[in-house]
């Protein structure tokens, strides 16, 4: 399907070749054109090519999330080249596993660095765009570790309850402003290269619909995009039936 063009843009951050790759062809088939980004450029173009294959409009940038100059200028670019930005889908994260004992300073500050500055800076320079023309989306990537933190992941649960509060004052401000904030807490194994390759058990689940399927954790997105406005919703959990929580 071809963007329509007064749809405006859907801008997904971290469009990787699971979810954010997902969110990204889902709102092109619902006719927006996509404006994707990683840190580095090619490895967007084979999702650039799904897209346009399909007849939908996408554009890959290079943009390091967590840099506000690139932040700015990107938003920017796009907003002055491209369309208006209706939808932010932040999707950017990083994990690393390591006991309290050992974590360093250094990779405790990346990895919030990438789960919430950067989400910060992207949904601030959206929100300014957003709030002037009095309409849009904005929609965070949330995990299990936005609500409980578990032994040998503390700067994974530090940065995403982080993002998880970013996400609440956000939406209790935009909101009046008639910009819907929401927040999306994906808890369990998720249909990815990496899921396969390194926890083969998990994966096995795949056949019994225990792992997530990165195209309907997309649709949720859309329908959280499509909510009218007296039913928004603020938090949304996705899980396979078969995860305990």
């Amino acid at each position: 399907m071809a963007a329509d063009k007064s749809k405006g843009v859907a801008l997904v951050v971290g469009a990787g070749d699971a979810t954010g790759g997902a969110i990204a062809r889902r709102f092109a088939i619902g006719g927006y054109t996509v404006c994707v980004t990683r840190r580095e450029a090619p490895k967007l173009q084979p999702l650039l090519d799904a897209i346009r294959g399909s007849q939908g409009t996408a554009h890959g940038f290079a943009s390091d999330a967590r840099n506000e100059k690139e932040v700015i200028a990107l938003v920017e670019r796009i907003e002055n080249d491209i369309g208006p930005i209706e939808v932010l889908a932040f999707n950017a994260g990083v994990n690393a596993r390591a006991s309290i004992l050992d974590e360093t300073a250094d990779r405790y500050f990346k990895i919030w660095e990438t789960n919430c500055l950067a989400a910060f800076l992207n949904g601030r320079e959206v929100a300014k765009r957003m709030a002037a023309r009095g309409r849009g989306t904005i929609l965070f990537t949330g995990a299990t570790a936005s609500l409980r933190g578990s032994a040998n992941f503390a700067a994974f649960a530090g940065a995403k309850a982080a993002l998880r509060a970013l996400a609440q004052s956000m939406a209790r401000e935009l909101g009046p402003k008639n910009i819907h904030v929401a927040h999306v807490v994906v808890d369990g194994g998720i249909d990815t290269e990496f899921i396969r390759t390194n926890f083969p058990e998990r994966y096995a689940m795949k056949a019994q619909e225990g792992i997530l399927n990165p195209e309907h954790i997309a649709q949720n997105y859309w329908y959280l995009h499509q909510q009218p406005r007296d039913a928004w919703t603020f938090e949304l959990d996705l899980r396979p039936w078969m995860e305990r929580w």
